[in-house]
């Protein structure tokens, strides 16, 4: 994601004498007179710069691009993913303009986690297993819209159920959708709204008569970088969860909290002829009273 400044400039208007006034007319004649020469002169040089500028620029235009993390942990919008070591993927298309990407994101761990099978009340392993879908585009350098569908898939098949990779079952329980916007209010704070669309994976409220009401959870989050250097920065974040349909959400048990607190330490690591971006995320739930320590190590 690229961020640009927002600069303010002030025009005062003054108002010029006579002399002043014969001045500035003369100056513009003469300027009339030489500029046209000089421009004609340099015409051809920045034509044939402008050329070999696009040429480089199309040259350099990859349209796909690949990437890979390993982390000590998962978090994500205030939840613990999977509380073990996991090894993450990328794959992305980029537009020539950089204004839209689609692109797969997934995870596989290193460790399991204990779930119950339905059928016989066993508690099985399962391993941390994603495959998510994200687009992206990108109306300015201050504003953005994504749509993600997240695809966590771990431990289906092990608590009894059968694997519908592309089911968004409310009560199947791995699939939703998210639809997200950002905006940055200046070049280092960044507003982050995240809405799940379609009530899948237990995003819902159980009604009196049975019926399953989709609650539309709204995740809001403010980001911002409050300090850095040539290698290393610091961002902190806050954000909170909240329905206007339900008593409950997909991330809390009330209708609105705060649930994701805390802050980002990230610094270039300098190992021979390579910088490796590393990121310790020191995060906090204040509804789930858990705090946690995240490790993120960018391969590539």
């Amino acid at each position: 994601m690229t961020i640009s400044q927002l600069t303010k400039h002030t025009i005062k208007s003054e108002k010029l004498g006579n002399k002043n006034l014969r001045l500035l007319l003369l100056f513009g004649f003469f300027m009339l007179s030489v500029v046209p020469d000089v421009f004609s002169q340099n015409q051809e040089v920045l034509e044939e710069d402008n050329q070999n500028n696009v040429e480089d620029t199309e040259q350099d235009y990859e349209p796909f691009s690949i990437g890979a993390h390993v982390k000590n942990m998962h978090t994500w919008h205030g939840f613990v993913v999977h509380p073990g070591a996991l090894f993450t993927a990328n794959l992305e298309y980029n537009s020539k303009n950089k204004k839209f990407t689609f692109g797969f994101w997934g995870g596989a761990s290193f460790s399991s986690v204990d779930v119950k099978n339905i059928n016989t009340n066993e508690n099985e392993s399962a391993y941390y297993k994603e495959f998510s879908i994200y687009t992206k585009y990108r109306f300015s350098d201050k504003f953005f819209i994504e749509a993600v569908s997240h695809n966590n898939y771990t431990g289906v098949e092990e608590r009894g159920d059968k694997l519908h990779y592309w089911s968004y079952d409310k009560t199947q329980g791995y699939n939703f959708v998210d639809l997200n916007f950002g905006y940055n209010i200046t070049p280092n704070t960044l507003l982050y709204l995240a809405t799940i669309i379609n009530g899948g994976s237990g995003d819902y409220q159980v009604q009196s008569n049975g019926d399953l009401e989709n609650s539309w959870t709204h995740y809001f989050e403010i980001n911002s970088k409050v300090w850095q250097n040539k290698s290393s920065s610091l961002s902190l974040f806050a954000g909170g969860a909240w329905s206007f349909i339900t008593d409950k959400t997909f991330y809390t048990k009330r209708s609105g909290n705060i649930i994701n607190v805390g802050a980002t330490f990230s610094k270039k690591l300098k190992i021979s002829n390579y910088n490796i971006p590393v990121d310790v995320t020191a995060m906090w739930n204040p509804e789930q009273e858990k705090t946690v320590l995240q490790l993120d190590i960018t391969l590539f």
